[in-house]
């Protein structure tokens, strides 16, 4: 192994050991695998006074991840949380609210950037000259970035009808684009067989299990920004379903290499759109068991995954931890945009208009208590699906006026 902790991969549910390898599933039941490490090794290593004296990004926490050095991504990470006293107030009486913003991660404004830095230093490690993904927007633009930072080629598949600013976001980059005739599910179902039939570094796939654990380290800063402690709840968009089970896995490392406070005892609150939400229904059925949905149709198209490859694991954490979850209509979705924008000045794109629309719908019913610690996580930026906004009606219309005293006057604002 090229890193001090990191030791190999163990599927997930039947806990057979793998070497290091570009490979995703089990041989033996077809469940993922992740990640190990040598967690007695990482205590003695990682402190928090050894944390402290590092530059504030994701490698700050580098022995809890697959790769140790950088090749992109250099700066990835150490995004804001902010405490979201206004957002607060307009929800009713949460004052210890908070969103953690990584619609300004770098290099491509959304929190797929900590994935892609891992995976991509994975791909060059494992010899790889072309790394590709499957992708609804941010993604792509994260591959296509990361790719160029490391000197690699990449090849980015994507559903045809993904947003133009994300499809510009992209291209420009110098990856070779191409656009599938079909939803995210045919297109990741096409860069499976890829990945089995070329030598290519599909982040998503022959590389998720490194590429998940870039998650973590959204988890990790969490814990660390709060003063070390693990929030009561957190509130998070599904697409696959790996997020939220990596911010689990980072609270629990925490725990177990005694960084933290107290042990963690987070509830986990899932977050999906109406027209594409296989693991929020299962967990409204108090069931882990995924229905999938064959013709997503919701402007969330960063999370519209109808076949989540996490979804049973996301699903079981959300009922287990003593969370739940909901989903939001289009509408929403573009309230919880401007709700967010409003209250706090902070732009997101449209899946963090459903993290932020349920967490109103689930705190209007009752189910998070508001004198407890919450965090918001809002995962990309809101320049990237302005298109959710330009609908006539959304946002009113400037009036125009002479460029007069008077003519300002007339308009009665104050």
């Amino acid at each position: 192994m090229s890193t001090a902790t990191a030791v190999g991969l163990r599927c997930r549910e039947c806990g057979t050991e793998y070497a290091d390898n570009p490979i995703n599933v089990c041989e033996h039941d077809f469940a993922p695998l992740e990640v190990v490490y040598d967690y007695a090794g990482a205590k003695k290593l990682l402190t928090r006074e050894q944390i402290s004296k590092r530059a504030f990004n994701m490698w700050r926490y580098r022995e809890l991840l697959p790769e140790q050095e950088p090749v992109s991504g250099f700066n990835t990470g150490g995004t804001p949380l902010y405490h979201a006293k206004h957002l607060g107030e307009r929800i009713g009486g949460f004052k210890k609210l908070y969103v953690k913003f990584d619609g300004v991660c770098v290099p491509t404004l959304s929190f797929k950037d900590r994935v892609v830095a891992v995976s991509v230093a994975r791909a060059k490690r494992f010899g790889f000259d072309t790394v590709g993904c499957a992708s609804t927007g941010n993604l792509a633009n994260s591959v296509a970035a990361q790719a160029a930072q490391a000197g690699l080629k990449s090849v980015i598949l994507i559903p045809k009808s993904l947003e133009r600013a994300k499809v510009v976001n992209t291209q420009v980059y110098g990856a070779k684009l191409i656009k599938v005739d079909g939803h995210y599910d045919d297109v990741n179902r096409l860069c499976a067989e890829i990945a089995n039939d070329a030598k290519i570094g599909i982040v998503n796939v022959n590389l998720r299990a490194y590429y998940a654990e870039g998650s973590k380290t959204m988890g990790f800063e969490v814990a660390e920004q709060l003063g070390w402690k693990a929030p009561d709840n957190v509130v998070v968009c599904m697409a696959g379903g790996s997020l939220i089970n990596k911010l689990n896995k980072a609270f629990k490392e925490f725990a177990q290499l005694e960084l933290l406070e107290a042990e963690p005892h987070c509830r986990f609150w899932g977050a999906q759109a109406t027209g594409c939400n296989p693991i929020t229904d299962a967990i409204k059925r108090k069931s882990d068991l995924i229905k999938p949905v064959k013709e997503p149709n919701t402007i969330a198209r960063s999370i519209a995954i109808g076949n989540p490859a996490d979804g049973y694991f996301a699903a079981r954490l959300c009922l287990d931890s003593g969370g739940g979850g909901d989903d939001v209509s289009d509408a929403e979705i573009v309230q919880g945009m401007r709700l967010l924008a409003e209250t706090e000045g902070l732009f997101t794109e449209t899946a963090g208009g459903v993290t932020v629309a349920t967490f109103k719908k689930l705190a209007e019913a009752g189910r998070i208590n508001p004198d407890e610690t919450t965090v918001l996580c809002i995962t990309g930026q809101g320049l990237k699906t302005m298109d959710a906004l330009m609908e006539p009606g959304v946002l009113p219309e400037a009036p125009v006026i002479k460029p007069s005293l008077s003519a300002f006057k007339d308009l009665k604002i104050a």
